[in-house]
């Protein structure tokens, strides 16, 4: 309700709604992201809803958007200009995400893992991108201004740190198979 809470970011988080345009929000409620559990709900990528349905999502959730919610700041744009470098996003993280997610993204004392396979198979490089400038107040996240006090991320910065956190992700995601499991016999199923 109102936008808030959610197993993603709040539809209604203010900085989410100060960097994703109108044009932004009509992509993603039409075509999902594909990759993620995000589906599309616009009738021509396969969902239930016409493009009248879809403009008057757009104006609702614009609605909850707070236009001095910055202060005067500028975020950093939505979508990357340039890629990032993985190497330097090691250094940005742990200037601003270790405090919180350890020294190896593996958890630490005020929040868990980042770097969880699970997490980044189901999570896309924009999404990753927009929690980093918009946090996750909801889990006790900061956004781009608020890792280092007076130090916000730069563009540039945002930009590294989701190529590192991208390079964290593995090839094949889950729980691999012990060798044990591995080595028994396998059951012959016309023996049964």
């Amino acid at each position: 309700m109102g936008g808030k809470g959610g197993a993603a970011i709040a539809l209604a988080n203010p900085v989410l709604l100060a960097i994703a345009d109108d044009t932004a929000i009509r992509r993603i409620a039409s075509n999902g992201v594909p990759g993620t559990p995000m589906p599309a709900f616009a009738q021509s990528a396969g969902g239930m809803l016409t493009e009248t349905q879809i403009d008057a999502l757009v104006r609702g959730i614009r609605a909850w958007a707070k236009p001095n919610a910055l202060s005067g700041q500028t975020p950093p744009p939505y979508t990357a200009a340039t890629p990032g470098d993985p190497q330097r996003g090691a250094a940005v993280y742990r200037t601003y995400c270790s405090a919180c997610h350890g020294a190896d993204g593996r958890g630490g004392s005020k929040a868990s893992s980042i770097v969880n396979g699970s997490y980044l198979a189901l999570v896309s490089d924009g999404e990753l991108r927009t929690i980093v400038i918009a946090g996750r107040p909801d889990l006790g996240s900061p956004d781009w201004r608020s890792d280092v006090e007076g130090r916000p991320m730069s563009t540039q910065e945002v930009s590294d740190v989701v190529a590192w956190l991208s390079s964290q992700r593995p090839q094949f995601p889950g729980q691999p198979y012990s060798v044990s499991s591995m080595n028994r016999p396998k059951e012959n199923l016309n023996e049964r």
